[in-house]
């Protein structure tokens, strides 16, 4: 399917990795150039912003959004992956947890926090990704990142498991949230389970399932390029400047427009240019989508 370019929201399935996700939707588009924002464990489920052809260069602009989920917290027991994919101890006896005073604790982890992320991660150590060195039975000391956490509900509580709803940063880690609650209580905890509902504009209620999309129709479920950046305000030019950008050109940027690090342009015919950078009174071409018939005309 060559010239395949655009967005997939996909709903991903339990037991398979993001990059599994990817070689199933290469196979199907019989295209090399596919890729993902946003990384979900194998145990997560959810959505999982995937692109195709010369869309895969906006993902760079998925991956910051915020992302929100479900999740289930399972009290009385510690993980080595800080999940329930990794080496449990023995459930412990919880001491009487009224729901009041669970939700009275979420209050320590609400707005922004320090998190460190789990050895059990993809975060590199000189050039080593942390659970390399975790399955070698190495533990290294992790720097602390600051994350936010926008929203954190206790949508139900039934020993031993604390079903939460969180809306959070980019770079947060949910497993680690589970593992520092249960820190925090005294009681142990890890991810039980976890669904991505949410990565900015991209919902689960839109999501197409994995295993619905066929060779026949993947077509169907391809949302435009642009729809990966959405969330940035948007530009309209006229024939002339909309040529000039895609030929690597500044525009003059008129006095008095806000100033927005980033917006995506479009041309007379709502076509999309791609992303412009304002650089004083200049529009900068930041990342432009150059037509055929642009380079002849």
């Amino acid at each position: 399917m060559p010239g395949l370019n655009g967005i997939l929201n996909v709903d991903k399935p339990a037991g398979l990795t993001s990059h599994d996700v990817v070689s199933r939707v290469r196979g199907l588009a019989r295209l090399r150039r596919v890729g993902h924002a946003g990384t979900l464990d194998p145990l997560a489920t959810g959505v999982l912003v995937v692109a195709l052809g010369r869309a895969t260069r906006l993902l760079e602009y998925v991956t910051g959004l915020p992302k929100t989920y479900e999740a289930v917290v399972r009290l009385g027991q510690t993980s080595t992956t800080y999940d329930a994919e990794g080496e449990l101890t023995p459930p412990r006896q919880l001491p009487e947890l009224p729901a009041e005073a669970l939700d009275q604790l979420l209050d320590q982890f609400r707005g922004p926090i320090s998190q460190v992320p789990p050895m059990y991660s993809a975060v590199k150590r000189e050039g080593r990704p942390l659970y390399e060195l975790a399955r070698q039975g190495v533990s290294v000391e992790r720097e602390p990142r600051q994350v936010i956490i926008y929203d954190l509900q206790l949508r139900d509580w039934s020993p031993p498991d604390l079903r939460l709803g969180v809306e959070c940063s980019a770079g947060t880690y949910i497993r680690s949230l589970a593992h520092d609650l249960g820190q925090a209580l005294g009681t142990g905890g890890y991810l039980a389970a976890l669904q991505r509902t949410a990565v900015g504009s991209f919902k689960l209620a839109n999501a197409v399932a994995l295993d619905t999309l066929s060779a026949e129709n993947i077509v169907q479920f391809l949302l435009p390029p642009d729809s990966a950046v959405a969330h940035l305000p948007a530009l309209s030019l006229d024939g002339e400047a909309a040529r000039l950008l895609r030929f690597g050109q500044r525009l003059p940027r008129p006095a008095g427009i806000d100033e927005a690090p980033l917006v995506r342009a479009y041309g007379p015919g709502g076509d999309f240019v791609g992303i412009v950078a304002a650089a004083g009174r200049e529009w900068k071409p930041e990342k432009i989508f150059v037509e055929e018939s642009d380079l002849h005309g």
